[in-house]
């Protein structure tokens, strides 16, 4: 393979070509026909490769540049042993136990004598990958369900070297609107968070759900090359490249990002430069405060801006109860955004509380963009089915300003010289249930969102109900049943309550 190329998932696996003549290959004859010999490029490099091929080829050995079944001889150099024989399981052979898996010494040793030598123990890189210890599923649990909500997931990923990668896959088949292939990278993605170790072959897998053909050829191909070369390929596409960059802008959707690259814009200072572009109030907002808003926003913050908004809140209504949700309430050091409810403890009592927070804010000079949407509840036209669409409670999309004494500050880092005005803008969302909604809505915005999807997925497969936001209606009985705590939603599902910190699917 060139490493210079996006390369397939594996090599194909040839029919064995004509005999090679003497001159056809730089006028090399073909000494030991009893020995064909395949260089694996990883770790080895194309440049060396290539050399080693040629000197080979000069001593009258075979050496082909696609793995077949005519390969006798494997040669690998500082390969890992598990992920090497998983590759080659996985490669479309008929039989790779026939094969001499070896290492560099071999061929080294043969170039040296002129000759295949015999091939010693030394030589050899065992098959440990089908062994108990490197390949036995990485759960206790055999039974691993489909459905994250019956998974129990923390922040500890021990498998971040294939998320990050099937989470970009997913995001660019979002881009492209592939709805089916995005929903399963996600879930894939979902499945491998919740594993309590790390995979080191393919057999670790078997049996798991969720984990297409697709999958498990990008994790194959980094197992035994430590990257994604799929990945790698979406990275450098310039469509992908613009529509992240521009959807990373507060107010931006993937429509609009596309309109933009359709328009031939690529850069954030060409849509501001573009004369016939008519940012609406958002997104003026979004590039005005892009530096700040486009950074994480740490645990310490969202602390910070909690008992700002609590503070706030209490000075209007002493009985008022805020909850800070979203990943935080997850157990997540970081974030893009901070997510409150803001409820009042009797019912009707929240209508109004919302504007008077978003007034005594702007008061206090903290308030730098605000967009208030008012309560659409109806209850005749709930649950919704559709995941993604926003709920209808009260809310308000703010950017507040976070003094430089609350904001996290790395001591080992050096001060960035924008940072000298002393504060800096986070974006905030606050939502206001009623009190009978506030366990859904709470439910619904701690998230995380494959969690919250496989939940009403569950809800509506096994169960019988409909589960949103707002409330979770029983289909068979034909009501909504209350729910004044996120036990009871759980209690009414037949399922066993998972801590907030154990939703990070």
């Amino acid at each position: 393979f060139s490493s210079t190329q996006p390369l397939p998932m594996l090599p194909r696996v040839k029919k064995r070509p004509r005999p090679v003549e003497a001159g056809a290959r730089g006028q090399e004859e073909v000494k030991f026909n009893e020995v064909t010999v395949y260089l694996v490029e990883r770790k080895m490099g194309s440049s060396r490769r290539s050399f080693l091929t040629s000197l080979a080829r000069s001593k009258g050995f075979r050496v082909e540049y696609a793995l077949s079944d005519e390969v006798t001889h494997v040669v690998a150099e500082d390969n890992q042993a598990g992920a090497l024989w998983a590759w080659l399981r996985g490669s479309g052979l008929r039989d790779v136990s026939r094969l001499q898996v070896l290492d560099i010494s071999w061929f080294t040793d043969s170039m040296r004598e002129g000759r295949p030598v015999t091939v010693e123990t030394s030589h050899c890189i065992p098959d440990t990958s089908s062994t108990v210890t490197e390949c036995s599923p990485p759960t206790a649990d055999a039974n691993v369900s489909q459905y994250a909500c019956l998974r129990r997931t923390t922040t500890e990923n021990h498998n971040k070297i294939f998320t990050d990668v099937l989470e970009e896959l997913a995001e660019n088949s979002e881009f492209n609107e592939s709805k089916g292939p995005c929903l399963a990278f996600r879930r894939a993605a979902s499945v491998l968070k919740s594993l309590p170790s790390a995979v080191h072959c393919l057999g670790a897998i078997q049996g798991l759900p969720c984990l297409g053909e697709h999958t498990k050829a990008v994790m194959e191909e980094i197992l035994i090359f430590g990257r994604s070369f799929k990945v790698e390929e979406v990275q450098s596409d310039e469509r992908y490249q613009a529509l992240k960059l521009f959807t990373s802008v507060f107010g931006v959707g993937p429509k609009t990002a596309e309109k933009w690259y359709r328009r031939g814009l690529r850069s954030l200072k060409e849509i501001l430069a573009e004369p016939n572009i008519q940012l609406n109030r958002m997104q003026r907002a979004g590039f005005l405060y892009y530096r700040d808003i486009s950074k994480a926003v740490s645990k310490t913050e969202a602390k910070a801006l909690r008992s700002i908004i609590e503070e706030t809140a209490h000075w209007i209504a002493p009985d008022s109860i805020l909850a800070l949700t979203g990943g935080f309430r997850r157990g997540k050091e970081y974030g893009h955004d901070v997510d409150f409810l803001l409820t009042m403890p009797e019912m009707g009592k929240e209508e109004g509380l919302l504007l008077r927070v978003i007034d005594r804010l702007r008061d206090q000079g903290i308030l730098l963009y605000c967009e208030h949407q008012g309560s659409t509840v109806d209850m005749s036209k709930l649950p919704s089915r559709r995941f993604e669409a926003m709920d209808h409670f009260e809310k308000c999309f703010l950017i507040l300003r976070l003094e430089e004494g609350q904001m996290e500050r790395d001591e080992g880092l050096q001060k960035d010289p924008g940072e000298s005005r002393g504060w800096r803008a986070v974006r905030v969302d606050l939502v206001a249930p009623p009190v009978d909604r506030y366990a859904f809505a709470l439910l619904g915005w701690t998230g995380s969102r494959q969690f919250e999807r496989d939940l009403r997925r569950f809800a509506r497969k096994e169960r019988g109900m409909c589960l949103d936001n707002h409330a979770l209606y029983d289909k068979t009985k034909k009501l909504f049943l209350p729910a004044t705590s996120e036990e009871d939603i759980f209690a009414h599902l037949g399922l066993e309550y998972v801590e907030p910190w154990q939703r990070n699917a």
